[in-house]
């Protein structure tokens, strides 16, 4: 997860790559995205996050009363450490979801995955730059594992197909522990990603409680009933996080919060060309530019533009905005065209550049040798059709310290007035500190 502070500047002192940072065409859509990262660490049990009407709750401010219906999204991530040596019970998140119409709603499960940190994505040392093939993926902690079965299309087979939830019922979409107890030191994370379309208004919930245990001391994962006892009765669980600061056009330090509401915005599909044309001119010889992933709030890198998800309900001590969009997907088309009377061998990239808002120098700023800390970890799909003219789909996971350069996703030799589509997806792993961003260069 990226850093609550603003980053400070690090040594070695940075490279500069001169070249234009372009904002990316398009914007997120409207889909709404059930969004639980608040508190990421969970100590007290309770509501992690509620949209269900706070009439007759005991706690009315835990909840945020806005209902789903349609194609909607929901994204979770929790992290659990037992505290106490003698309590190594697991840690149990469920989602629930109530129709409080009069009439059956059934809400589809699309796609989704939800996976642990132990044992199921153990964040394990990769190399920089991986190719792998779908039937044998490459991940390194839960984050990166689910954003690759989301690119694939594919839904976990925990996961039901559907909900069938009959007028005033609840049904629970998952009931998944996060184990402790045979991991030193006791402490584990899951990271959820769920597209959901409902036929009818649903609220939901995220809720956190510890196991059950029986007379065998064998654990029990919380039933319905208990659920839907703490959902009435419970307020927000804790440790709070941080409190963000306001967003303001004179920010000093910058704490953003983890997001706990309602985000507007599952993916962003955009057709990365030239201004009013169908085209994208790739660079002169030797020369680049870049197009922003993820950009935020004091980190547009020049471009001016946020393309974070705004919130359409939240709570007050959590993020403004859903920075980082963990869990949207980028689908990018790229129409490279060599409009010269020569062959250009032209490269694309994905990379993690230093942040800024508006930029210092006349172009990017990387280290030489980047410092270790993590700034993105996860998969990206690649679609081209190569010098031979065959169709080629390409799958890469990436890991990408910060202010890092990457060696190219794919390399292309375009002829004269050849135009030439290629094509990526991601989905922004919940791991990763944006920004990033899409270099196209000629060499």
């Amino acid at each position: 997860m990226f850093p609550l502070i603003l980053p400070l500047a690090q040594t070695p002192p940075p490279i500069v790559r001169p070249q234009d940072v372009r904002p990316l065409p398009a914007q997120l859509d409207t889909v709404p995205v059930f969004n639980s990262n608040s508190p990421e660490l969970i100590g007290d049990p309770g509501i992690l996050l509620s949209t269900f009407p706070p009439a007759d709750k005991a706690q009315p401010e835990a909840h945020l009363n806005f209902a789903f219906e349609g194609r909607f999204d929901m994204f979770a991530h929790h992290v659990y450490r037992a505290d106490d040596p003698e309590d190594l019970r697991s840690m149990y998140v469920a989602v629930l979801v109530h129709n409080p119409g009069i009439e059956t709603v059934t809400v589809n499960v699309l796609g989704g995955a939800s996976y642990l940190s132990q044992p199921d994505a153990p964040f394990v040392t990769l190399p920089e730059f991986v190719p792998f093939s779908p039937r044998d993926p490459v991940f390194a902690g839960p984050g990166s594992r689910v954003m690759g079965d989301l690119i694939q299309g594919r839904r976990q087979e925990t996961l039901p197909s559907q909900l069938v939830i009959p007028p005033g019922e609840n049904a629970l979409l998952i009931n998944a522990p996060i184990p402790v107890a045979e991991l030193d030191p006791p402490i584990n994370g899951r990271s959820t990603l769920i597209e959901l379309d409902s036929s009818g208004p649903v609220y939901m919930a995220s809720l956190a409680e510890t196991a059950n245990v029986d007379g065998n001391e064998t654990e029990i994962a919380p039933t319905l009933a208990q659920w839907e006892t703490i959902l009435k009765n419970s307020g927000l669980a804790g440790p709070r996080d941080r409190t963000p600061t306001p967003i303001t056009d004179t920010p000093e330090q910058v704490i953003y919060g983890r997001v706990a509401g309602v985000a507007q915005g599952a993916s962003w599909t955009a057709t990365v060309s030239d201004p009013d044309a169908e085209v994208l001119t790739i660079p002169s010889a030797g020369d680049v530019f870049s197009y922003g992933i993820s950009t935020l709030y004091v980190g547009q890198l020049g471009t001016g533009q946020n393309q974070s998800a705004p919130m359409l309900v939240r709570y007050e001590d959590t993020a403004y905005e859903a920075h980082g969009n963990y869990g949207v997907g980028y689908n990018l088309t790229l129409p490279l065209y060599n409009p010269t009377d020569t062959p250009q061998t032209v490269t694309v990239s994905f990379e993690t550049p230093i942040k800024e808002d508006t930029l210092s120098t006349e172009g990017l700023q990387f280290f030489e040798t980047p410092p270790n800390r993590t700034f993105f970890r996860g998969p990206i799909q690649i679609r081209y059709r190569d010098d031979d003219g065959l169709p080629r789909i390409r799958h890469v996971h990436l890991v990408q310290l910060r202010g890092q350069q990457s060696e190219p996703l794919t390399r292309l030799t375009l002829a004269p007035n050849e135009q030439r589509r290629v094509e990526l997806t991601l989905r922004y792993p919940p791991d990763s500190t944006p920004p990033q961003v899409v270099t196209i260069q000629t060499e």
